[in-house]
């Protein structure tokens, strides 16, 4: 059996293991054990925290720069649709179903087996962290956040997830402003008070016209959404307040500061940030890691979904086997072949690199 059958085989069986084991976010401790499993049936040393694990190369060097291979292993909870058991791995005409098999099951164990392959590897120009974490579905705080702090200083990360193999080389991060439009309560019958509503409009359409001067050539311009609005007690009182919430999709040419400032010094409304987390991401395309995928044969383009990528200050570039529109749905797959040519590739564009 060739390496890389025997990898593909493995990561196979433990994407099957993964899948009949629940794993909603925040609930990830036994697939974090299955992790753990596998680190120590291939004899890699490894560091668990909360339900994040993660690994270092055999030659780890402090003084080489280093790339972090990332995914998560925990999933959304099934929808109301399923025909099949989401927690039973069946596979039939060529695909394997299962909650959690596309995303991102496939990509974490086909990064696995890359790490694995590397692992040995001695005289590398990089260092190579594998990080399987978690909270990634909810965008929480005890998932790649919470290591960062405990890894060394990243390069740049490959992050997993389904996206067929193709470069995305950038992804919107995600703004969510809460808005507090002022007036004075007054009579609705007299002409008295000042309506917070009609002052919450001026600022809408203020929002809903501006158009941020800088687009990103992957993205395109800065989204901005208003998506809640609340006023008013009852029927004959003139509100002295109303609240908004802007759902703001932020693309690499802005931090999330600059457009909350932006936002602050047109409109009247007091804003405030829920957080300023999910930062947009990206990596230049003249990177050599996205320069070896291309002369593989992939394209570039922008990501509109948020990831993990959100929570790294290095460059990042997001890749995976499997297709995001599988993500989330009834009856979740990946095809088998998937897997098998998600380590090639991630291989192949690895040996280029490092």
């Amino acid at each position: 059996m060739s390496q890389s059958t025997a990898l593909a085989d493995n990561a196979l069986a433990l994407l099957k293991r993964l899948i009949a084991t629940p794993s909603f976010s925040r609930e990830e401790d036994q697939t974090a054990a299955l992790i753990e499993a596998f680190f120590q049936q291939n004899q890699i040393p490894f560091d668990r925290l909360q339900h994040n694990v993660w690994a270092k190369n055999r030659h780890f060097d402090p003084a080489k720069p280093t790339l972090l291979l990332n995914s998560h292993h925990d999933t959304v909870r099934p929808n109301t649709s399923y025909t099949l058991d989401p927690f039973e791995p069946i596979e039939r005409d060529g695909k394997l179903f299962g909650l959690g098999s596309n995303d991102a099951g496939g990509c974490l164990v086909a990064l696995l087996a890359t790490f694995v392959h590397f692992y040995d590897r001695p005289g590398m120009t990089h260092n190579i962290i594998m990080a399987a974490t978690a909270e990634e579905e909810i965008s929480g705080r005890n998932g790649l956040e919470l290591l960062l702090p405990e890894l060394p200083p990243l390069s740049f990360a490959i992050v997993g997830e389904p996206t067929e193999m193709q470069l995305a080389i950038a992804e919107k991060g995600l703004l969510v402003l809460d808005c507090t439009a002022h007036g004075v309560s007054g009579h609705a019958a007299r002409d008295e008070g000042e309506n917070a509503i009609y002052n919450a409009i001026r600022d809408i359409d203020w929002l809903t016209g501006y158009q941020f001067p800088k687009v990103s050539p992957t993205l395109g311009p800065i989204k901005l959404s208003v998506t809640m609005i609340q006023a008013g007690t009852q029927h004959n009182v003139v509100p002295d307040s109303c609240t908004f919430t802007i759902d703001a999709r932020v693309t690499e040419q802005y931090t999330l500061e600059e457009v909350i400032e932006t936002i602050r010094a047109n409109v009247r409304a007091d804003v405030k940030p829920r957080s300023i987390r999910l930062k947009p991401s990206s990596i230049p395309a003249d990177h050599p890691i996205v320069q070896a995928g291309i002369a593989l044969g992939r394209h570039t383009y922008g990501s509109p979904t948020t990831s993990d990528q959100a929570v790294l200050n290095c460059p990042s570039l997001k890749c995976g086997p499997g297709h995001s529109g599988r993500s989330h749905s009834a009856d979740e797959f990946i095809y088998l072949r998937e897997i098998g040519d998600g380590i090639d590739g991630y291989i192949q564009m690895l040996d280029q690199v490092l």
